[in-house]
């Protein structure tokens, strides 16, 4: 492994990650594994407050990721999805040994901190990216007032990315927007299922949701955001709706809420250029119809932050082409975003829940097609 050179400044940084999410996390570990000196600048004091993610980790991301490492009383196990029509009817599906992880997200943030401190990564937290200048220079591209010099810059600061914004890079256009309430104790009927609503009145355009998680219940709604449709996702009906079904009592006052815009459109375009990269929710890298970002998110963090090393220290391929080049696509669900846009009702969802059409839909969707249905 390639060892840290030392540097006459302080200040000066291989890298910049803005942003202490999974993405930047994923991007700032790699990059230190191959000695850079990463910084990485969160603006919150605590990465654990204010999140924005449900922290569901699929299979994938459990087992071939540095999230493999998580401890274990940070996530529980779910092994299926009980999906739900208007009128309440259900399947239970499960996958061809496939399975989810619901975390205990806060300290799962907390974790990843400490992972990167642990790694030699200059964590500032409490620190806002809000100023950016080009140098001119061809070693040292960036300067950061009261941060320093920097070769790269990476935004992995959300769907309403500075970075994007400041640098001229693609921004993200399509959104869902999301609220969570958490349950701290309480306990589900079905603990081992991800109980998932379509219900287009409540959610048009996407779903409600509930799962077990290590510390209690999180119960979510999510619709697609538009000019046209204001307000905010109505959680409280949801639960008076679907909280006797699934066993969540409806005279609790949730304990913390998590809020936030979701990427659903794929992709931005551009997402990097010398230089600049974006990855994480800043480049849209989160699955179209599920919102699911965690792997993906991790997954392209994490190559950003190799191609950046070894170019910096082997001589490697262009960063900002890589970053493009691994980007996913998405373009099934990209298909399936258009259709769930466009296409969706209640009443087709009530009489073919179960039916092979149906749950060849689900399985693509929860488990990429590895799913056998079991209707209850």
């Amino acid at each position: 492994m390639p060892q840290r050179p030392s540097l006459p400044d302080a200040h000066e940084h291989d890298l910049v990650i803005v942003g202490a999410s999974f993405a930047g996390a994923a991007c700032a570990i790699a990059a230190a594994q191959y000695g850079l000196r990463v910084c990485v600048l969160e603006r919150k004091r605590d990465p654990g407050l204010k999140l924005h993610t449900t922290g569901i980790v699929v299979k994938e991301a459990a087992e071939t990721t540095w999230l493999a490492r998580m401890p274990a009383h940070l996530a529980q196990r779910v092994d299926g999805v009980r999906l739900y029509a208007p009128n309440l009817r259900s399947v239970a599906l499960r996958g061809d040994d496939y399975w989810f992880l619901t975390t205990d997200t806060p300290n799962l943030m907390r974790w990843l901190a400490d992972e990167m401190r642990a790694q030699g990564v200059d964590l500032r937290l409490q620190t806002p990216f809000n100023a950016l200048e080009a140098t001119g220079e061809r070693d040292w591209r960036w300067h950061l007032p009261g941060v320093g010099r920097a070769r790269w810059l990476v935004g992995a600061d959300g769907a309403k990315s500075r970075v994007a914004l400041r640098t001229g890079l693609g921004r993200v256009q399509q959104f869902l927007y999301g609220v969570e309430h958490e349950f701290t104790g309480a306990t589900l009927r079905e603990p081992g299922a991800l109980h998932c609503l379509l219900d287009r009145r409540l959610a048009p355009g996407y779903i409600g949701w509930a799962a077990q998680n290590p510390t209690g219940v999180q119960l979510g709604l999510a619709f697609r955001h538009r000019p046209d449709r204001t307000g905010v996702p109505d959680i409280d009906a949801l639960r008076a709706r679907l909280g006797e079904v699934i066993g969540l009592p409806r005279d609790r006052a949730p304990d913390a809420v998590r809020a936030g815009l979701i990427p659903c459109g794929g992709p931005v375009r551009p997402l990097s250029r010398d230089g600049v990269i974006l990855t994480g929710d800043a480049a849209g890298i989160v699955s179209p119809v599920t919102a699911g970002g965690i792997h993906a998110a991790w997954r392209h963090g994490w190559g950003v932050g190799v191609a950046i090393a070894r170019h910096l220290r082997d001589g490697g391929p262009d960063p900002a082409r890589e970053a493009e080049r691994i980007a996913p696509r998405f373009r099934t669900k990209r298909a399936l975003r258009w259709c769930f846009d466009h296409l969706q009702a209640d009443w087709p969802v009530n009489l073919m829940l179960g039916a092979p059409p149906m749950r060849w839909a689900a399985e693509r969707v929860f488990f990429g097609g590895r799913g056998v249905s079991r209707a209850a």
